[in-house]
């Protein structure tokens, strides 16, 4: 779906513990510690995760709006297993082919190195298919109305018909096939920063993590 611009982020103060945590957790996918950030449409995904990625010195982000598609919003499972899955596996790096979701086309390939970290994004992260290869899956705690307000917000009426379809689609997804209960860690938007607590599954990172500024 539309979703905001990928610009990079400086990463607000407290998320460097997080960083270190996710760094020393073993190897989920080859040689590579797969993150998953998962949460309701809206609820501040790519924002968060772009500042994780700067605190993590850059790690690489797949965005799956960039794998999904009008016609495919959550059956792109085979898709993402085949391009970028089984190749990090071997510790090669992946091709896939980004989705403009204006011109209505897949664009030419990206290349998504094998790092230490990579981080994947968006509505489905943390789903069955993919948990098995995640090293922690993260949910971002805002509610479903609220999460949807904000997205309808920032999109504007241009992408009204768009997100009534989106919102019977994500509850058709969730209800089959829900993430927050599985997932490590919930992460929370303070007024400044973020604060990480353990997620339903009951783990810690290390340890627990309380990251707030």
């Amino acid at each position: 779906m539309p979703s905001s611009s990928h610009r990079p982020l400086h990463p607000p103060a407290g998320l460097d513990v997080l960083a270190g945590a996710l760094r020393a957790s073993p190897p989920s996918l080859g040689p590579v510690r797969l993150v998953g950030v998962d949460g309701h449409a809206g609820s501040g995904k790519s924002t968060f995760t772009g500042h994780l990625s700067g605190a993590l010195g850059g790690a690489p982000v797949l965005r799956l709006d960039d794998i999904a598609s009008h016609r495919e919003l959550f059956e792109w499972t085979d898709r993402l297993l085949a391009q970028v899955v089984e190749p990090l596996r071997h510790g090669v790096p992946a091709h896939y082919a980004p989705y403009d979701w204006r011109a209505r086309r897949f664009d030419p390939p990206r290349v998504l190195e094998p790092a230490p970290v990579v981080l994947i994004e968006g509505v489905g992260a943390g789903r069955r298919a993919l948990r098995p290869h995640l090293a922690r899956l993260l949910w971002m705690d805002l509610p479903p109305a609220e999460s949807w307000r904000r997205g309808r917000d920032r999109d504007g009426a241009e992408q009204r018909e768009f997100w009534d379809g989106w919102v019977r689609a994500e509850r058709r997804h969730f209800a089959d096939d829900p993430s927050r209960p599985f997932a490590d860690l919930l992460v929370r938007q303070k007024n400044q920063g973020y604060e990480v607590l353990p997620g339903p599954v009951g783990q810690h990172v290390n340890g627990p993590v309380r990251d707030s500024q």
